[in-house]
């Protein structure tokens, strides 16, 4: 059976479609078509007039609805954060840890493998945000998990069967061959919780790193004398640069320079999102610390940012207002832009012909009204 989506405002490839209709068989978009275009035999579901975007992809997600990914690397605790973030237009994600045991990343790497056998939906494969990180840049992460990156770890960071693996590590506190070898095994690689110097950066980018873990954050500023990572990032054209765009990780000025500096389609959204989204409990622990919402933001005893409160949705309608970008480029940055560093982009990301049926219904205001992935729409599972 034929699905239309009719009477929406589509955001295409080439721009916003007026009073269109995305048709969908199985998993996959079919065509997009004006509305006098609908096949006879289509079931037609009527969107109102209100905007269908890409779904929105998340490289950064250690958590929702109560849920920390690090604490309960499972099945379930996945398919739970993937729910969370979907009422918020996230159709794609990677559940992340933070620095913890490689017993742990091992558990979280084979309960993502599990979860993509499964069919959770949204499961792109996993972010492992350390333990191969800088002690001084180390933020909100437990300095005694951090460690050296060596053969033990690369065989564990290399053992996802099915999906994406993205590590952020620290470049200066590993080798320039152990960058290489990792993106050559198919691993992506991005820096952060990072104090290398511009030099040590730029070698890195040379060996295969590419994305840079929510710029700005943990990491060696750009200074008059010592460009550091900051400058290293701003600089090169081709890699990617995640950004938290709730206003208080990076002042809303900093970011807009920033997209000054490099190409705009190399930057994307993340929320590196905690379990207090989606919850009216915004109190939790990590990694037995206490962690509690204030003001917005994710700190624990010391004032220390402990990821963020943000959903995708959030942070679509923040890149707006504080970035000054359209809807068009704000939508392109949480779906298109994240696709392509993932390197899934002719599968997902946009709303084409032949991609999966991953998508978003927003109103006016930018609230998420419904979402589908792979055609199946999130009503459909209530």
């Amino acid at each position: 059976m034929m699905l239309a989506l009719a009477n929406a405002r589509i955001l295409t490839p080439a721009g916003f479609l007026e009073n269109a209709a995305v048709l969908i068989e199985g998993t996959k978009i079919s065509g997009i078509v004006g509305k006098d275009d609908i096949p006879a035999d289509a079931d037609i579901t009527d969107l109102d007039g209100q905007t269908l975007v890409p779904g929105f992809i998340d490289t950064q997600v250690n958590g929702g609805g109560g849920v920390l990914f690090n604490d309960s690397p499972t099945v379930d605790a996945i398919a739970a954060i993937g729910a969370t973030h979907r009422a918020f237009g996230t159709t794609g994600f990677l559940p992340t840890l933070i620095s913890d045991d490689l017993a742990v990343v091992r558990r979280g790497i084979e309960a993502v493998g599990a979860a993509i056998d499964a069919g959770v939906p949204g499961v792109l494969g996993i972010h492992i945000e350390g333990p191969f990180l800088n002690a001084d840049r180390k933020g909100i992460h437990d300095k005694s998990k951090i460690r050296a990156l060596d053969d033990e770890g690369f065989a564990a960071i290399t053992s996802l069967r099915r999906g994406k693996t993205l590590v952020t590590l620290a470049p200066e506190r590993t080798t320039p061959e152990m960058i290489r070898r990792l993106a050559n095994y198919g691993v992506i690689v991005a820096a952060g919780h990072s104090d290398g110097s511009y030099q040590q950066i730029h070698t890195a980018l040379d060996y295969g790193l590419t994305g840079f873990t929510h710029l700005f954050n943990a990491m060696s500023p750009l200074t008059a004398r010592e460009p550091g990572v900051v400058g290293a990032a701003l600089e090169d054209a081709e890699s990617w640069c995640g950004l938290i765009v709730d206003g208080r990780h990076v002042h809303p000025t900093t970011m807009r320079l920033a997209l000054r500096c490099k190409p705009a389609d190399r930057f994307m959204l993340v929320t590196d999102a905690m379990p207090s989204v989606g919850k009216v409990d915004k109190h939790f622990l990590l990694q037995g610390r206490p962690i509690n919402v204030v003001d917005g933001v994710c700190v624990n005893q010391d004032g220390t940012l402990a990821g963020s409160d943000l959903d995708m949705a959030m942070a679509v309608r923040n890149a707006r207002h504080m970035l000054g970008v359209s809807l068009e480029m704000a939508v392109r940055m949480a779906s298109l832009h994240p696709a392509r560093f993932l390197g899934i982009d002719a599968e997902t990301g946009t709303i084409a012909p032949g991609l999966s049926a991953d998508m978003v219904l927003l109103d006016d205001s930018g609230q998420v009204l419904e979402s589908w992935i792979a055609g199946k729409a999130a009503r459909a599972l209530r």
